[in-house]
């Protein structure tokens, strides 16, 4: 039932139209580059900041006040972008394990970021919510390493 909902992918237009331009692959691929780089800074900079590094005269909740846009912003681009990428080589994708990897782990991580990491992010820290967001951040780092690392495996694959 998968491998039919991947086949009628590739007779989505959008998809044809990708593969058959010879800009439009690379623009997207581009700017979907551009939008996870804006989402490692997001994420980075609170990240470390929860664990103690960097800004250290701005609290965590100001920090990721001021990054959520950017997170925000760069999680649509990678939508916006993502989905005519997929739909350019939906069976390729299909058997490729890096893709799934990756699709495994934004459905861990970005959960985890919504529910989890950014309401640690956001709580007073005092002594047990300053362990909570220590490891929430070492987590949120940890997963979207795995899940940037999937995606640029995709590639080889």
């Amino acid at each position: 039932m998968l491998l039919e909902f991947f086949q009628w992918c590739e007779t989505v237009r959008l998809g044809r139209l990708v593969v058959e331009s010879l800009w439009l692959f690379p623009v997207i691929e581009a700017v979907h580059l551009l939008s996870l780089s804006m989402l490692g800074g997001a994420v980075l900079i609170v990240d470390l900041r929860m664990l103690g590094f960097g800004l250290t005269d701005r609290s965590v909740a100001e920090v990721f006040r001021n990054a959520r846009p950017w997170l925000i912003g760069a999680i649509v681009g990678l939508i916006a972008t993502g989905i005519p990428l997929f739909l350019s080589e939906p069976i390729k994708l299909y058997y490729s394990t890096s893709f799934w990897v990756k699709m495994s782990g934004l459905a861990i991580v970005l959960p985890f970021t919504f529910f989890i990491r950014n309401p640690a992010a956001l709580s007073e820290p005092v002594r047990h919510t300053a362990r909570r967001q220590m490891l929430a951040g070492a987590l949120s780092i940890g997963l979207w390493v795995t899940v940037a690392a999937a995606g640029r495996w995709i590639g080889f694959s």
